[in-house]
């Protein structure tokens, strides 16, 4: 697509300050649209992160949508860890080390970064100008560094023309969803996954029966139990980054696309675990869990929610069901494959900027997580992106 005139950004606060019908066209299905964004923003998320939204124009005529956030980041949270753990020891005296703000280009809650593109409009036609706006928008909000936050490697080549170093992101994961349900399914795994997952299942149900539903809109009632599972999970989870709230959950169950995948103990009706899954076409996301913890193990709580997902995403005709970004041991041994994904950066300060890229670039996939050090010492030629 050929772009006459000068390309411009203008920030707004709002998903409501762009029109639906364009919302539409730069972020159609598969990508998490209007509806997420709009969800996030009314979730009471403020105390986490500032929401703002970056309209790509040409002579009035809109070219792309770039969701974009500011964070105070945990340094923990992304610093390679001989890097974190002399930052945690510095920061218990200046408490201004322990945090970096930072402006995110992309989703805060999403496992893949994306800038929505018109039709026929390319990430290279509008990058630059994106990242120039970025650059001024994080100094007036005292954000020293810009991030495009998990990105596809293929964005690679044009964040890296503009002076950005890479790091590695945490994978994303998904998992092919073959014709014929649960059962097609089963046979496509290799022979020892598939003697695994049956063996976790009869454990489950040998540990007590539980009742399958799949709700939309649940009632308030329904929305706190969940909420209760979910802060279980959330407390247990090694790596933090959003913490959601019981408006995000009240906002996201209004979404047409929004499922709650529930367990329910036959007897009592307590819920002891569910999933949060988006129905988006040819592509289902697994998003959020919640398990009730209490159970133990031999509940097999995890395994019994995956097979009621993979049934319910090839019900819909789903050809492949997106996980997340995080438990990687249990969902590579469920056949997921790794969607490799990176972070593109640029500190404002030269001298940071030129150490930080140092850093970043020796850190790897195996350094962020236990499971995918395991994973690649097995299978190093998979390490790349």
């Amino acid at each position: 697509m050929a772009i006459e005139g000068k390309i411009e950004v203008r920030w707004v606060a709002s998903v409501h300050d762009a029109p639906l019908h364009d919302w539409q066209a730069c972020f159609p299905p598969p990508i998490e649209g209007w509806w997420w964004y709009a969800a996030l923003e009314k979730s009471g998320l403020e105390s986490q992160f500032q929401f703002l939204y970056g309209l790509v124009e040409s002579e009035g005529k809109l070219l792309a949508i770039a969701p974009a956030f500011v964070m105070d980041v945990p340094i923990d949270l992304v610093a390679p860890p001989l890097v974190a753990k002399a930052l945690r020891a510095a920061g218990a005296v200046i408490k201004r080390l322990r945090y970096q703000r930072t402006f995110f280009i992309g989703s805060a809650c999403s496992d893949e970064g994306t800038v929505g593109l018109c039709p026929g409009v390319q990430l290279s036609d509008v990058a630059e100008a994106i990242q120039a706006a970025a650059v001024q928008r994080a100094a007036e909000a005292g954000a020293s560094i810009v991030v495009w936050k998990d990105f596809q490697p293929a964005c690679g080549k044009t964040l890296e023309s503009l002076g950005l170093f890479r790091v590695v992101s945490y994978p994303g994961t998904s998992v092919e969803l073959p014709p014929g349900g649960f059962d097609a399914y089963l046979k496509s795994l290799r022979a020892d996954r598939r003697h695994d997952l049956k063996r976790h299942l009869k454990r489950g149900e040998k540990a007590g029966p539980l009742v399958e539903s799949i709700i939309q809109r649940p009632d308030a009632a329904t929305r706190d139990e969940i909420l209760s599972l979910y802060m279980q999970t959330y407390e247990k989870g090694k790596t933090k980054f959003e913490k959601l709230t019981p408006a995000f959950f009240e906002r996201i169950a209004e979404a047409d696309v929004t499922h709650f995948l529930l367990l329910r103990h036959p007897d009592s009706g307590k819920l002891a675990a569910y999933l949060l899954c988006f129905n988006l076409g040819r592509r289902v996301l697994n998003k959020y869990i919640g398990m009730d913890y209490t159970l133990g193990h031999e509940w097999c709580l995890f395994f019994r929610l995956w097979k009621m997902a993979v049934h319910w995403g090839s019900t819909l005709g789903a050809a492949e069901m997106q996980v997340s970004q995080s438990g990687y041991r249990p969902k590579l041994g469920l056949g997921c494959k790794l969607e490799l994904l990176n972070s593109y950066c640029r500190h404002r300060n030269p001298i940071l900027n030129r150490v930080f890229a140092k850093i970043g670039g020796k850190t790897t996939l195996g350094d962020l997580d236990e499971d995918l050090a395991l994973h690649f010492k097995a299978h190093p030629e998979l390490e790349k992106s």
